[in-house]
């Protein structure tokens, strides 16, 4: 899906996004990553599934300053362990769990706000079924 925004100069935002990619100011990105005001980095559990995420990719999501986090799980919900996430509760961090199309729409409509929010990608290698 396409999306048709009104950015600032110079601020990142989701401008589409499919079950296996997002575009980001129009440029393709095919891993998980992590999109904030600081830019775009490619997530620790890149080339990971779901099943395969640790207490320690949480933690180090827990060291951006961010109020919230929206975390996309690819096509459905899933919800992470709270023993996974407790770092992100320490550092008073918001989280909100959901999918691609809905993570990419709400973190443009909350990082156009001026707020303080990243957005968490999980997408999944080809080879692991999306049970």
């Amino acid at each position: 899906m396409k999306l048709h925004l009104n950015a600032g100069a110079g601020q990142k935002l989701f401008t589409g996004y499919d079950t296996d990619h997002v575009l980001i100011n129009e440029q393709r990105f095919d891993s998980s990553l992590l999109l904030s005001a600081q830019g775009i980095e490619i997530a620790p559990w890149a080339g990971q599934g779901f099943d395969a995420l640790t207490a320690a990719h949480f933690e180090w999501l827990a060291l951006h300053k961010l109020d919230i986090l929206l975390f996309g799980t690819g096509t459905r919900l899933r919800f992470p362990h709270p023993s996974l996430t407790r770092a992100l509760t320490n550092a008073r961090i918001g989280l909100e769990v959901m999918d691609i199309g809905a993570l990419c729409r709400t973190y443009n409509f909350l990082a156009t706000e001026g707020r303080s929010v990243g957005a968490a990608l999980l997408i999944e290698p080809d080879h692991l079924p999306l049970l």
